[in-house]
């Protein structure tokens, strides 16, 4: 792989030009009135300029402390507040408001509910369907814990994507995935499969200190629990007290490893430095949808 720049300076693949303050302004607002988080804002997402300016978003449902911490993740941890059962009606009627056609959904960890707050994520999804009938859903969800019942419970809402993600490396999860197994979360991916018809999904970050060998036994890994969707991008650290950036991982690496989990039988891979895992998901979807011929 090729060698990448300090952790102390930003490359210049990593400038991007300034967002559309006006489209930042407006999203913003409309969440705002709705009482709605994004984990766009959330958790620092460099693509949310972008991402506002094309009328897209990534909803985060259950509030915005988790009840986990972990060491790459700008989202506040802490103790939540009580469930808003009104919160995915407000959240369909925002998603058909901005007329979108594939809305993601995602979460705080919340390890303090009796059902992890899987029957939020079922809830979200039937009231964006009732919405809009015509719009896709992707849930990126938390672990619940790796109980299967729960994954069950959102499956039998009929989301199209169903993501977790692996986040990083085995040798990783200690240090920076608090709370987080390894083997639970690559079971979460596998068991998509085994309860539902949806596309599975998973990311990881690199620049963590990860090897080659571990990135690519990680993307085997993911393959084998039949993963279809992959995401790949740049970790960047949100604060001096998150774990640090070892390394810049350069555009040409991520193509290498796009070639790589292509070669491996993803049906979808997006690779570079400022990919996130729901950054225009709305293609991986599309492009899943059509290998299939639907």
């Amino acid at each position: 792989m090729a060698q990448g720049g300090t952790p102390h300076h930003r490359p210049s693949w990593l400038v991007q030009k300034a967002p559309d303050q006006e489209s930042l302004r407006r999203m913003r607002a409309l969440m705002e009135g709705q009482a709605l988080n994004t984990v766009c804002v959330e958790a620092q997402c460099p693509n949310q300029g972008e991402c506002f300016a094309c009328g897209t978003a990534t909803f985060l449902i259950l509030g915005d402390i988790c009840t986990r911490g972990c060491r790459f993740c700008a989202v506040k941890h802490g103790r939540p507040a009580p469930i808003d059962p009104e919160e995915p009606d407000r959240l369909a009627q925002t998603a058909a408001q901005l007329g979108l056609k594939h809305v993601v959904i995602t979460s705080v960890t919340r390890d303090d509910l009796p059902d992890q707050g899987a029957g939020q994520f079922a809830a979200a999804v039937r009231a964006v369907k009732a919405a809009s009938p015509d719009t896709s859903v992707e849930v990126l969800i938390p672990d619940f814990q790796g109980r299967l019942e729960l994954l069950e419970m959102v499956a039998r809402a009929q989301p199209e994507v169903i993501a977790h993600n692996l986040e990083t490396v085995p040798r990783f999860y200690g240090p920076v995935r608090r709370g987080a197994q390894y083997g639970r979360s690559l079971e979460v991916v596998a068991n998509v499969k085994r309860v539902s018809a949806a596309a599975s999904k998973s990311g990881i970050m690199l620049g963590l200190g990860e090897r080659r060998e571990e990135v690519l036994g990680v993307l085997s890994d993911l393959r084998g629990a039949g993963c279809d969707i992959l995401t790949l991008g740049q970790y960047l650290a949100p604060s001096p007290e998150h774990a640090p950036v070892e390394r810049f991982v350069p555009p040409a690496e991520f193509d290498e490893l796009k070639r790589e989990a292509l070669a491996l039988g993803f049906k979808y891979v997006a690779a570079s430095p400022y990919v996130r895992s729901s950054y225009r998901a709305d293609r991986a979807w599309k492009a899943v949808r059509e290998a299939a011929g639907s």
